[in-house]
C-alpha cells in the first residue's frame, strides 16, 4: 500500500461528508451463509509467504514465492494464469512483474473479482528509525496478508464446491515499488500499483469483466478498522454497503464502521478507471495513529507476523465468504 492520499477540493468533500446518502439495499440474506473462514489457515499463508523473506522485486524471493503462489491456488483447484511482464519503476528500474489470476469455474461469465497486491516494499521509509528506511519490509501485513485472505477464501470455495458464479482472485505485483519518502524530488504519482495499472489496460482474458471487485489490503493487522474509503465511495458505493452490510450479519460490524475514511491511490483505481469494473478497497485507517493512518507497522520494519491479528483475518474473510454466497 502506499502513501499518497488524496487532496479533494472543497466541494468534493461536502459532496461526501454533508450530501445525501443513499439507502443501503436491503440484503438478500440477513443471515450467514457459505462455509466458515478459518483465521488459523489464513495466519499459515501469511506466515508461509513470509518464510521466503521480504518478497522484493527482482529478488529471489518474489520468484520463489509467486511459485508458491501458483501452487496453491492449483491445489484448490484453480485455473491459474501468470501474466508476466516488464515494467519501469520509478527510477528507470526494469521491474520482473508477475500478476497472478487464478479463477474459479472460470468458463461462467458471471464473476466477481477478489484481489491484493503480493509484492513487498523494499525500503521500510516510513520507519522511526531513519537507519532502516532503506532496508525491506517483510510485509506481513501489506501485502501478505490479502493474498492469505484469498487463498484461504478459495480453498473454502473448493471445498464446498456450491458457489453458482464465477471468482477471479487476482494478486497484483509491483504495487509499492513507488516513490520513496527519501528520494529527491516529488512523487510523480503514477509510480505506485503498477502491476493493477498493466493488467486494467491487458485483462488477462480479452473482454474480461465482473460484477465488482473487493480489494484487500493490510487485512491482518492489530486494531485494525475497516474505514468506508473515499475512492471506494466514489466509483462504487453499492459495494461499500453491501460488503459492510455483510460484516455485519457475520458479526464483524465493529471492524468495519460505517464512517468515511480517506482516499486512497491504490490498486482498486485501474480496476475503476481503466478496466471500469466497480472495485472497493478494504484498508485500514487509525485516525488517531501518529506513526500513518495506515497503522504503526506501515512501511516499517516491524510490519512483520509477530503483528499479524488472526482476528482481524478472521473478520475481513467471513465478511468476503458472506458477500460471495449471498449473491443471487
Amino acid at each position: 500500500m502506499n502513501s499518497r492520499i488524496i487532496i479533494y477540493t472543497l466541494s468534493l468533500f461536502i459532496i461526501f461528508s454533508c450530501g445525501s446518502r443513499k439507502s443501503m439495499p436491503v440484503p438478500e440474506t440477513s443471515t450467514p451463509v457459505g462455509p466458515a473462514f478459518i483465521a488459523d489457515s489464513a495466519y499459515q499463508f501469511c506466515q508461509q509467504q513470509c518464510d521466503f523473506g521480504p518478497r522484493t522485486m527482482n529478488s529471489q524471493a518474489h520468484e520463489q514465492c509467486a511459485e508458491w503462489i501458483i501452487g496453491k491456488f492449483q491445489s484448490y483447484g484453480m485455473t491459474v494464469i501468470p501474466q508476466r511482464t516488464d515494467l519501469k519503476g520509478y527510477d528507470g528500474t526494469t521491474l520482473k512483474c508477475t500478476n497472478i489470476i487464478a479463477s474459479y469455474k472460470p468458463d461462467l461469465s458471471d464473476r466477481i473479482l477478489l484481489c491484493a497486491h503480493w509484492d513487498s516494499r523494499p525500503w521500510a521509509d516510513n520507519d522511526p528509525d531513519e537507519a532502516n528506511w532503506k532496508k525491506p519490509v517483510m510485509a506481513a501485513n501489506d501485502g501478505a496478508s490479502g493474498v492469505a485472505v484469498m487463498l484461504e477464501v478459495a480453498r473454502q470455495i473448493q471445498q464446498a464446491d456450491s458457489l453458482q458464479k464465477g471468482v477471479d482472485f487476482i494478486c497484483f505485483d509491483a504495487e509499492d515499488y513507488g516513490f520513496p519518502q527519501w528520494a529527491e524530488g516529488d512523487d510523480p504519482g503514477d509510480t505506485w500499483a503498477l502491476g493493477a495499472q498493466y493488467w486494467a489496460a491487458n485483462p488477462h482474458r480479452q473482454g474480461y469483466t465482473a460484477r465488482y471487485g473487493i480489494l484487500l489490503d493490510m487485512v491482518g493487522g492489530q486494531g485494525t478498522r475497516f474505514y468506508q474509503e473515499q475512492m471506494s465511495l466514489r466509483y462504487a458505493r453499492s459495494i461499500v454497503d453491501k460488503v459492510w452490510q455483510a460484516a455485519s450479519i457475520v458479526g464483524f460490524g465493529s471492524y468495519f464502521p460505517k464512517d468515511m475514511g480517506v482516499g486512497i491511490t491504490d490498486d482498486h483505481l485501474p480496476v475503476n478507471t481503466i478496466a471500469k469494473i466497480p472495485c472497493i478497497d478494504i484498508i485500514p485507517y487509525y485516525p488517531d495513529c501518529e506513526q500513518s493512518s495506515f497503522g504503526p507497522t506501515w512501511h516499517t520494519v516491524n510490519d512483520d507476523m509477530a503483528h499479524i491479528d488472526r482476528a482481524t483475518l478472521q473478520a475481513v474473510g467471513q465478511t468476503v465468504i458472506q458477500v460471495l454466497y449471498s449473491e443471487k
